[in-house]
């Protein structure tokens, strides 16, 4: 079985690929979708532990790291318009 079926973040991580596109890569316009992935890596990584891995989603370590750095900067694409 290959990790595109049992990966229940690909939809949140190909959202993400999909509006970078879209807007030229500029990730302030696609940060509502990022959130989106980290809450979804972070409930993987609570249902299945911490040594779980999945494709689309960071490591454990830097997941945490990134949410709170994301926490601190409030990057926000409504307020950077």
């Amino acid at each position: 079985m290959s990790s595109t079926c049992t990966d229940p973040c690909k939809p949140q991580a190909c959202a993400i690929q999909a509006c970078l596109k879209r807007h030229g890569y500029d990730e302030s316009k696609c940060t509502v979708l990022i959130d989106s992935l980290y809450e979804c890596c972070s409930n993987f990584y609570r249902e299945n532990g911490q040594e779980a891995r999945s494709p689309c989603c960071p490591v454990p370590r830097l997941l945490e790291f990134k949410v709170e750095q994301r926490k601190q900067e409030q990057l926000d694409a409504k307020l950077i318009r």
